[in-house]
């Protein structure tokens, strides 16, 4: 019951905190993981990108602080207050201005701790004893452990974080399962549309790989030659904005939100590679109904840092700088897959203009070729691109749900105006 719970401060409840070196290692091309204030995102540890380090540093390193299998690493720094939970079965040294929070397993769980370092009276202790800085905002060790959270019985922590890492752990199974499956079609769109190879593997007598006689059927057996280059038999090349609309966004600052209007979030280039709008600016939902994203929707940002992504963050409207792609004629698997395949080249002319903000332009779009096969063999290979592509989509918005569902549950359980009980019984509902 929520009588029971008592607020302590850190120390009192057992939390013992370890400090990093205070120095920088040498950078290796081959080694293991050196943890920075980056590679802390959404409550995980994000280890690509991440710098190395020999493995005679990492024990140096390491000498006074290794992290431990259910530690929390703190950022004091930059985005203090931002926290991850160590992974099992990784080895990584710490980066300056990150700690490590260890709970005692008496007083304190470290599985509790580490939900509830992400509820509202965790970030109500960070505004309080955070220090504004010149350029930083930080925090100091010595005030850390003086922060005082709610810490129910032993007991009742070990059920809170346990019902919590279920909703997590099938949100990060739909995260591995969709990134897998968006991997999948990304290289059999590939084989198929770039390189061709079941047309190559046909025209030197051979089986295609991988696929049953129906759909190596679609294929012809014969490369030609066209005026952008060798291209299957019967197949044709159009320019990208042949087969596709580009709408771009609008300005949305000019649609601000009145006293009791409706209001939705604006998508812009942030949100797209967050694939959220959490912390969106809200404008008027009184603009024209072309420019409203949904959920399954395709944008494009041409500006800034260039991303594709199939919409799943919920509605929005769409701002200037991003694209919403559709087209009446083709399926929007296909439009996404040569997207993905021009995406690297549309970075590099966004790369080249140095005086500007990187962007493309409309005629780069008409410069893109696409490879378009005849209308039957497109019907069959959607076949298994449709479900494959509608399977990624689907997981997502799974994933989003239960993340929406545990982000819910959190402060309520962590504050104990949600018992257990109740909140299983919502999850299983869910599940």
């Amino acid at each position: 019951m929520a009588s029971e719970w008592r607020y302590m401060t850190l120390r009192e409840a057992g939390v013992q905190l370890f400090d990093c070196d205070h120095r920088t290692p040498t950078a290796v091309a081959e080694g293991v993981p050196y943890i920075a204030i980056p590679q802390l995102k959404d409550g995980r540890i994000d280890f690509s990108g991440a710098r190395r380090i020999s493995h005679e540093d990492f024990i140096e390193w390491t000498r006074k602080t290794r992290p431990t299998a259910g530690d929390i690493v703190l950022s004091r720094r930059c985005n203090p207050g931002e926290t991850a939970v160590v992974p099992e079965h990784v080895e990584f040294a710490l980066g300056q201005n990150l700690v490590l929070l260890r709970a005692d397993g008496v007083r304190s769980d470290n599985g509790f701790l580490r939900w509830a370092v992400r509820g509202p009276e965790w970030w109500e202790q960070i505004g309080k004893f955070i220090n504004v800085g010149a350029v930083f905002e930080s925090l100091r060790c010595k005030d850390i452990l003086d922060f005082e959270l709610r810490f129910p019985p032993i007991h009742a922590q070990r059920s809170i974080a346990s019902l919590l890492n279920i909703l997590d752990s099938n949100v990060s199974d739909l995260r591995l399962q969709s990134g897998t499956l968006d991997a999948i079609a990304r290289t059999i769109f590939k084989s198929w549309f770039v390189d061709f190879d079941p047309v190559r593997a046909k025209a030197e007598g051979r089986e295609p790989d991988g696929m049953d006689a129906a759909t190596a059927g679609v294929f012809p057996g014969e490369i030609k030659e066209s005026k952008s280059g060798a291209i299957p038999l019967g197949w044709s090349s159009s320019p990208f904005d042949s087969i596709a609309d580009f709408l771009n966004g609008l300005a949305l600052q000019k649609y601000p939100v009145s006293s009791g209007e409706d209001s939705v979030p604006a998508i812009k280039i942030a949100q797209l590679k967050r694939r959220s709008t959490e912390g969106a600016d809200r404008i008027s939902a009184r603009l024209p109904a072309k420019y409203l994203v949904h959920d399954g929707d395709l944008i494009f940002s041409w500006s800034g840092s260039l991303e594709v992504d199939v919409w799943c963050g919920g509605e929005g409207a769409l701002n200037q700088h991003l694209f919403k792609v559709t087209s009446e004629t083709y399926p929007q698997w296909f439009i996404y897959g040569w997207l993905l395949q021009h995406l690297e080249h549309f970075r590099e002319i966004a790369a080249s203009k140095v005086t500007t903000m990187g962007h493309i332009q409309r005629h780069h779009l008409h410069d893109a070729t696409v490879v378009v096969p005849t209308s039957e063999a497109l019907q069959g290979l959607g076949e298994l691109m449709q479900p494959l592509h509608e399977r990624v989509i689907q997981s997502r918005l799974q994933m989003r749900t239960l993340a929406e569902l545990r982000d819910t549950l959190l402060p309520r359980l962590i504050s104990g105006k949600l018992r257990v009980p109740e909140a299983e019984k919502l999850v299983e509902a869910m599940l």
